[in-house]
């Protein structure tokens, strides 16, 4: 889960320069929720980000360019594991647990 928190976070690197910590994390776990919802309600991953999209999330549009390597992750998993977790809370939980790790890595990849 750490990997593909640090990939959303990386994706949607644009936003962060006007988000919180607080605020992108929490982004970024409505995202990941998002997604997991779709696969529960059982959309097919390649309508999953159009899906998800045309019901106008609350998120900064940049967020959004996260969803189709988080939909790949979850939609590995088994429907029936999804049932009962809730990967956004867990998702956004990781984010800022994780937070100076993930910024340390946008430098990088800014630097270079």
């Amino acid at each position: 889960m750490i990997r593909i928190a640090f990939v959303a976070a990386l994706l949607a690197a644009p936003a962060y320069a006007s988000e919180t910590k607080e605020e992108s994390c929490k982004y970024q776990g409505q995202v990941m929720a998002a997604v997991q919802q779709a696969r529960l309600d059982r959309v097919k991953q390649e309508e999953v980000e159009q899906v998800i999209l045309d019901s106008e999330p609350e998120w900064p549009e940049a967020f959004s360019n996260a969803i189709p390597q988080l939909a790949g992750h979850v939609y590995a998993m088994k429907r029936r594991d999804l049932k009962g977790v809730d990967l956004g809370a867990a998702f956004e939980e990781q984010c800022l647990q994780n937070w100076d790790q993930i910024q340390a890595m946008q430098q990088q990849l800014q630097s270079n």
